[in-house]
C-alpha cells in the first residue's frame, strides 16, 4: 500500500503545512509515504521530505504542465504554472500508478482545491481539515478510515467514516504538529511526465518563484495584523515596518481587503489564511468571530486597540488600549534603539 502527499513549496523548502500533511500520513499503518512536489527538480530539497517520512518523490516539472495540449509558450521560462484541475489530473495518474489507498494534502487554499477536483475527476469522496484519520477495513474487506475533522471553522469537531478504495484528504494546518520520522530513509525521486489535456489549462496561473520567496503568510513566526483602525492604505507603512524588524510578515482583516486597501492573498480568517506564528500582533482589528477563526492558532495574542470593548481583547493574551498610530511608531523606535 502506499499513500500519496501532495507538497507545497515556501521558499524553494517544504511548506510548514505540507510536513503537518506528511506527519498525518505516516499515521495510515504500513503503508509507504510518496511525496507529490511540482517543481523543477534541480530546486528539489529531497533530504527535507525523507526527514518527515517520505520513501519516494515525484516530482512534476513545470514544463510538463505548462506544455499539455502544446501550449508550451503559455508560461514563460523561469515561471511555474498552477493549474488546479492539470494538477489533480496529474495526482490521479500517480494514485492508479502507485495503486495509493489514499492521497492527502495540505488544508491550504490549494489543497483544498486540488483535491476537490481530484474528488471531481476521480468520483471520489473527500474529507477537508482532518486532523485524526484512523484505517480499517469493512466487512467485506474494503478500505474504511475513521476520521475527526474541522467543522464550522474550527468550531467544532466531528467524527466520520469515509468508506472509498481510495481516500482523500486534507489536513488542518493548525492542529497538526509536524514531526519528523524517528529514522528517516533515503529518499527515491522519480521525474513523472503527466498525461494531460488542453482542457486541463483552462485555467491556470503564471507566478515565479523568485517574487515567491521570504515567509509566507500561513508560515510565519511573527504575523502584524491591520484592520479598519489602520485608516487607509498609507496607514500600513509603520506596521510594514515593524514586521520587518520582527521579521515577520503583515496580515489583514476581511474588511481591508473589501476596502482594496490591501489584496486577499494577505487575509487572515475564516475565507482567508489561518495561521499559526509565535506571535500575532492585532493592530484596529475588531475580531469578528470569522477573523478568530483565522487566527486562534497563535500561540500568543497582543491587540492594540482603541475600543476597551473589541471583541478580539477576549482572545488577547496582552491588550495595548490606545491609538496604534501612536503606539506602534513608539515601538518602531524602542526596537530600532535596542
Amino acid at each position: 500500500m502506499s499513500v500519496l502527499c501532495l507538497v507545497e513549496l515556501d521558499a524553494r523548502a517544504p511548506a510548514d503545512a505540507s510536513l503537518r500533511a506528511l506527519t498525518l500520513a505516516r499515521s495510515l499503518g504500513d503503508a509507504s509515504v510518496r511525496a507529490v512536489v511540482f517543481t523543477d527538480a534541480a530546486d528539489l530539497d529531497g533530504a527535507a521530505l525523507a526527514d518527515y517520512g517520505a520513501s519516494d518523490v515525484y516530482v512534476i516539472e513545470p514544463s510538463a504542465v505548462a506544455s499539455a495540449g502544446g501550449l508550451g509558450g503559455v508560461v514563460p521560462p523561469g515561471q511555474h504554472c498552477y493549474a488546479p484541475q492539470a494538477w489533480a489530473r496529474a495526482l490521479a495518474g500517480l494514485a492508479e500508478e502507485t495503486g495509493a489507498t489514499a492521497v492527502l494534502a495540505a488544508g491550504t487554499d490549494r489543497g483544498n482545491e486540488v483535491l476537490a477536483h481530484l474528488g471531481a475527476i476521480t468520483g471520489l469522496p473527500m474529507a477537508a481539515n482532518c486532523t485524526v484519520l484512523i484505517p480499517g477495513v469493512t466487512p467485506d474487506g474494503g478500505q474504511r478510515h475513521r476520521l475527526v475533522r474541522h467543522r464550522w471553522a474550527g468550531l467544532l469537531l466531528e467524527e466520520a467514516v469515509m468508506e472509498a478504495p481510495v481516500a482523500l484528504f486534507t489536513v488542518a494546518t493548525d492542529s497538526v504538529s509536524p514531526v519528523a520520522a524517528e529514522s528517516p530513509a533515503p529518499i527515491q525521486v522519480h521525474v513523472h511526465k503527466p498525461e494531460l489535456a488542453e482542457d486541463d489549462l483552462r485555467v491556470r496561473a503564471a507566478e515565479s518563484p523568485a517574487s515567491a520567496g521570504g515567509a509566507s503568510l500561513a508560515t510565519a513566526r511573527v504575523v502584524v495584523g491591520g484592520g479598519r483602525g489602520v485608516g487607509g492604505p498609507d496607514g500600513f507603512a509603520p506596521l510594514e515596518e515593524l514586521a520587518g524588524l520582527l521579521g515577520g510578515v503583515v496580515g489583514v482583516s476581511r474588511v481591508v481587503t473589501s476596502e482594496g486597501w490591501r489584496p486577499h492573498k494577505q487575509q487572515v480568517g475564516q475565507t482567508g489564511t489561518k495561521i499559526t506564528p509565535e506571535l500575532y500582533l492585532a493592530c484596529g482589528i475588531s475580531g469578528a468571530i470569522q477573523h478568530i477563526a483565522g487566527c486562534a492558532g497563535a500561540k500568543h495574542i497582543i491587540a492594540i486597540n482603541t475600543d476597551p470593548g473589541a471583541p478580539i481583547l477576549a482572545h488577547a493574551d496582552y491588550a495595548v488600549i490606545g491609538d496604534l498610530h501612536q503606539v506602534i511608531p513608539a515601538l518602531v523606535s524602542a526596537l530600532r534603539a535596542r
